[in-house]
């Protein structure tokens, strides 16, 4: 297979935002829909169901990371820095909105959370390489 000319990967990159875009739009709208029907279900507003869940998420994430064995630190550390680094790059995305001309220029709100989303996302990878040498430093021989 030949390499594309840089105009032909250009327009495939353009495809591929738009197909993402519309990915996202219909998400968006799925999950706007899956909202609603179970605040209709439950006569619950959307918001306070979707509140709740963040709280509950909060709850639960709390008890696993501190039920964790120091043993499997190390390994879960590489995970949330794995996904850690899949933020930045959505972040990247809303911050950097107006750089691809087929998405238009993205509303404030957006750049100003993407950018603080990039900010904590950062911390947390560079704390997390920090935390796992510091940890490995503790098996290593004195001498």
């Amino acid at each position: 297979m030949a390499n594309p000319t840089p105009e032909q990967a250009l327009e495939q990159a353009r495809s591929a935002a738009a197909l993402a875009k519309q990915a996202a739009e219909l998400a968006e709208k799925y999950a706007e829909q899956a909202a609603h029907a179970a605040g209709a279900a439950t006569g619950v507003d959307p918001t306070v169901f979707r509140l709740a869940i963040f709280v509950l998420a909060v709850f639960v994430g709390y008890y696993v990371v501190w039920s964790v064995t120091p043993a499997l630190h190390t390994p879960l550390m590489s995970v949330t820095n794995a996904i850690s680094s899949v933020i930045v790059v959505g972040a990247l995305l809303a911050v950097g909105v107006q750089a691809a001309p087929a998405m238009g220029d993205g509303p404030l709100w957006a750049k100003v959370f993407g950018f603080i989303a990039l900010v904590l996302a950062s911390v947390n990878i560079f704390g997390g390489f920090l935390v796992t040498e510091r940890m490995l430093a503790m098996y290593k021989k004195k001498g």
